[in-house]
């Protein structure tokens, strides 16, 4: 057959497959429904508990079997439904939550219509209910889409909504299910983000016969326990709070310190009216806030309240109701960012007490030490005496002024460092980084490169906003070759970078010339500032906002322009980097959220020794 003619025969046999539009049936259409709300047993436990809420449960209790694969229930003690609404509850595009049917003044958690129906299409489901009304209960069954009438059945006020079997009528999904322990651990996480949004609520999960958890009901004034029960002790005792309220708009909630974060995002919960989501707009804001504070690949502990006026706000634009989409985005983002530095900014010195926590739990002890014998042994008093009495050591050269202010008398009794000093005296410089300081109840150990870090950072972006930014020109201008893509990507910031006291001129292809440099940075090695910043602009994100971007470059000029480690510092200027990281703001952590001390009470050093 020639091939003009094969082909006009292969196109005409798909157009007879497609010449008619079928309306497909309402089983099919249910199925469908259920690939985009139902993915896993966690999607029906967030739909049934969400019904829950709205219907006002104040106790919620779930149960599984083998992650939810074979058994859930849901049993609340809400309203409950009637003979009637039981049976429009399982129809699709049926809601009592839309009484004026407004899309744009949505104030319940589901109002789809799609939840119950979606599920019926792919399990054997069966709802039992009762109003406080009503005499009897009813039971309603569904399986694979077939319904079976409503039956009388004794019940107490509530509804029970039992799901087995999940995706038996599409088993081609069951292979995209992960082990029990892995579904029973998305059904945790979904549960948790309810009983942060509803903390006036009893919720308790039993998976295979075993409790996993069961959380009390708390006063809304008391939300942080609620917050505690489920971010742990560690996000309580290390908590800032958040509040501010802005034309109609209200952000409340707790962030947890720089130094208290993760490696993933997995532990912030965010609310949208009330709404557990997982918004892009609102984790930007998030790490805009922290940029200051953690490196890139680092995230806060946090659980935040955001109100918007319903009409502002659309909660419609997706299946499982996950995202929001603001009328106004900008106002949102800059209200995020904006409360949560000013909360940031309330710490002080202060570092994530974890941090203590982890430097005992490091310790070992010993009943019966063994120390290695040598024949350098003698000597050991009189090395050890010289080495930990900084008085006694040759002086160190002195740290840059601009950093570090004039050393003030050191304290000699406890009293003068309550009163005066809440990093203590310092008393000893370990390993040529350390410093160790005594306070009123314990001892500090501070890394000085990380400390002095923070310290020039900040004083580099109070001297940038206030335009008193100080050059040094280099006598012999430093020559410096790049790779053309970091060449480049640096030459575009050369007016910008100006701004920080950085002159930079182009020679030749690839080959930068610097003639002037902020003078904070002192003795810094120039050729590696230059070639680390061009590798940052180079690889950068690009939607850093300008802000952003400066405090990007600024903490990489305070790295390089801090106290190296393996320089020996005196004892005055030990305390000078004390009483600097008093007064400067965020001095608990550097510019990548690691802690710049360790604070450790006495009380948790007597008890290493079993003196407690």
């Amino acid at each position: 057959m020639p091939g003009n003619i094969l082909l006009k025969h292969l196109k005409n046999g798909f157009m007879d497959s497609f010449k008619s539009i079928q309306r497909l049936p309402s089983n099919l259409i249910n199925q469908i429904a259920a690939g985009e709300v139902v993915e896993r047993p966690s999607s029906v436990v967030k739909e049934l508990a969400e019904n829950a809420l709205d219907a006002g449960a104040t106790v919620i209790e779930v149960t599984l079997r083998e992650g939810g694969k074979t058994y859930i229930s849901v049993t609340d003690n809400g309203h409950g439904m009637t003979k009637e609404n039981l049976s429009l509850s399982v129809e699709r595009h049926a809601t009592s939550k839309l009484p004026d049917q407004d899309l744009f003044k949505i104030q319940t958690l589901g109002f789809r219509g799609e939840a119950l129906p979606s599920i019926g299409a792919i399990s054997r489901v069966s709802i039992t209910t009762k109003t406080e009304e009503d005499d009897t209960g009813w039971r309603l069954a569904v399986e694979a889409g077939k319904i079976v009438a409503p039956q009388p059945v004794p019940y107490q006020t509530g509804t029970k909504i039992e799901v087995s079997d999940l995706f038996f009528a599409v088993p081609a999904r069951l292979k995209f299910l992960k082990t029990a322990r892995t579904e029973t651990q998305h059904v945790t996480d979904v549960l948790n983000r309810l009983a942060l949004s509803a903390p006036h609520v009893t919720f308790r999960l039993v998976a295979d016969q075993k409790e996993v958890f069961s959380y009390a009901p708390v006063l809304e004034k008391e939300k942080l326990e609620r917050v505690h029960d489920v971010l742990g002790h560690d996000f309580k005792e290390n908590a800032l709070l958040v509040e501010k309220e802005r034309d109609g708009y209200r952000l409340e909630g707790y962030i947890s310190l720089p130094t208290l974060n993760r490696s993933n995002a997995h532990l912030q919960y965010l609310f949208v009216n009330g709404r557990p989501v997982k918004d892009r707009l609102l984790f930007s804001a998030v790490r805009a806030a922290y940029h200051d504070f953690l490196a890139h690949d680092r995230h806060p502990l946090l659980c935040l309240y955001l109100t918007v006026p319903p009409r502002l706000i659309d909660v419609n634009v997706h299946p499982a109701k996950t995202e929001v989409r603001f009328q106004d985005t900008q106002f949102v983002r800059n209200l995020m960012v904006s409360t949560l530095k000013e909360s940031l900014q309330k710490m002080g010195h202060h570092a994530s007490s974890t941090v203590a926590a982890e430097t005992l739990n490091a310790f070992q002890t010993y009943a019966t030490p063994s120390f290695p014998r040598s024949s350098t042994t003698q000597g050991t008093q009189s090395t050890f005496s010289s080495y930990f009495s900084p008085q006694k050591r040759e002086m160190a050269p002195s740290l840059s002024t601009t950093a570090v202010g004039v050393c003030e008398a050191v304290p000699q009794t406890t009293q003068e460092i309550k009163e005066h000093y809440p990093l203590g005296a310092a008393t000893a410089h370990l390993h040529e980084n350390y410093i160790v300081a005594q306070t009123e109840d314990g001892l500090v150990i501070v890394d000085q490169h990380a400390a002095h870090e923070r310290i020039v950072y900040e004083k580099m972006k109070k001297d940038l906003a206030t335009q008193q930014i100080k050059r040094q020109v280099l006598l012999i201008p430093e020559t410096i070759d790049l790779p053309e893509d970091e060449f480049h990507a640096l030459i575009q910031s050369v007016e910008e970078l100006s701004r920080f006291g950085l002159i930079l001129e182009s020679f030749g292809k690839s080959t930068l010339i610097v003639r002037e440099v902020p003078a904070i940075l002192g003795h810094a090695d120039i050729k590696s500032l230059i070639k680390d910043m061009a590798e940052v602009f180079q690889a950068g994100d690009k939607s850093l906002k300008i802000e952003e971007k400066i405090n990007e470059i600024c903490a990489t000029m305070a790295c390089h322009g801090s106290v190296r480690s393996g320089r020996r510092l005196s004892l005055s200027e030990m305390n000078d980097l004390l009483r600097e990281m008093e007064e400067t703001p965020h001095a608990g952590q550097c510019n990548h959220g690691r802690p710049t001390y360790v604070e450790l009470k006495l009380k948790d050093i007597e008890k290493l020794f079993g003196r407690r």
